[in-house]
């Protein structure tokens, strides 16, 4: 699996559409709050342009991509944290994901009631990052409790423990979220095992009418993603809905004539990737397959992606461009041009390339 989005959103702003339009799914809808009780799980094939290629120019049948698991879960409302609605079961259900898409309502119908009675996505924002961070504080002070029971035997590490998590505590208390601390990796360290929600990145997706486009809320949607350090596109969900249910050759033919040169699922693709710091490389042995990590991985770890084994026994790996492959047109001239390079343990693998990993266990 390369990713796992969580899809969060107060009741009736479109994430189950959104989610539909995504995975082309079959998540049920209604114009009322909770239709979604439990999680909807889509997994999605990346589309790939250049695995696609290097499939034709190594004659490799049937390439393998990455793929992004998306979870629909229940709207949240105002009270969440202490339980209202789906609250606790809610929040639980994505403390386990890398990344939160936040739909945000951008569309007025008034067959779908929105919870607050107007359309104000900042408002809506704030509702869903206090309940995230309201749940944040409980999931720490439980966790503090628990650390001051042991660091009566004045253990050092517990007593450090502590101090992370009142730091943490005294971070979120001011009403900030946990991705903008300042992050050492004890805190690190912490903030993993704790699965809490605020660290996570966000991407911002406005459902909008497909026509009456309100530029007013995009822009401060926009303005506000890039102030805290997240990233904001648009759909027009019940567009995107519609060309997802379409076979593939009918979407791209869908796409042409309407003058849209990639779907909302690869926009999306290309913003989580860009939150994320992913990158993709490529591997070639039985199967040509795609896989993701985090940029500035070295080599080692990278090939754990794999297996274990080959992480382990890791010797070196031999690693080319994909550009340098697309340019001159096939493996054996890459080798015979001198572009096959054998790297070591400390290098860091970069988006594009194509590796064969030699290892010994």
């Amino acid at each position: 699996m390369g990713m796992s989005c969580g899809i969060i959103g107060l009741p009736n702003v479109g994430k189950s559409t959104i989610f539909n339009a995504l995975t082309g799914g079959h998540a049920p809808m209604a114009e009322y709050a909770f239709c979604t009780i439990n999680p909807n799980y889509g997994v999605v094939s990346v589309p790939d342009q250049r695995l696609e290629m290097l499939a034709k120019l190594l004659s490799k049948q049937n390439p393998i991509p990455t793929r992004i698991e998306f979870m629909d879960v229940a709207g949240l409302i105002k009270g969440a944290s202490k339980g209202e609605g789906l609250g606790n079961k809610f929040l639980d259900n994505i403390r386990t994901v890398d990344a939160l898409i936040h739909v945000v309502r951008g569309f007025h119908n008034q067959d779908v009631v929105h919870p607050t009675g107007e359309i104000s996505p900042l408002s809506d924002i704030e509702v869903i990052n206090t309940e995230l961070m309201l749940a944040d504080m409980q999931v720490l002070e439980r966790a503090g409790e628990k650390a001051k029971k042991t660091a009566k035997s004045n253990d050092k590490e517990v007593v450090k423990r502590l101090d992370h998590i009142e730091f943490l505590h005294h971070h979120l208390n001011q009403g900030k979220m946990l991705k903008t601390v300042e992050q050492n990796r004890e805190t690190q360290i912490l903030l993993k095992e704790l699965g809490l929600i605020t660290q996570k990145p966000v991407l911002y997706i406005m459902n909008i009418d497909e026509d009456n486009v309100d530029n007013k809320i995009i822009n401060q949607v926009e303005d506000y993603a890039g102030q805290t350090g997240s990233e904001c596109m648009s759909i027009a969900g019940k567009i995107e809905e519609e060309i997802s249910e379409l076979s593939a050759v009918e979407r791209s033919e869908y796409l042409k004539a309407m003058g849209i040169e990639q779907s909302g699922l690869e926009k999306l693709i290309i913003r989580a990737y860009k939150l994320l710091n992913i990158i993709t490389f490529y591997t070639l042995t039985t199967d040509l397959q795609a896989w993701t990590v985090s940029e500035g991985t070295k080599a080692p770890q990278a090939a754990g992606k794999i297996h274990t084994d080959f992480e382990k026994g890791f010797i070196r790996a031999e690693a080319f461009p994909f550009d340098d492959i697309e340019r001159v047109g096939s493996e054996h001239k890459v080798r015979d041009l001198g572009l096959l390079r054998s790297e070591g343990k400390e290098y860091i693998v970069k988006d594009g390339d194509v590796i064969h990993f030699l290892f010994n266990v």
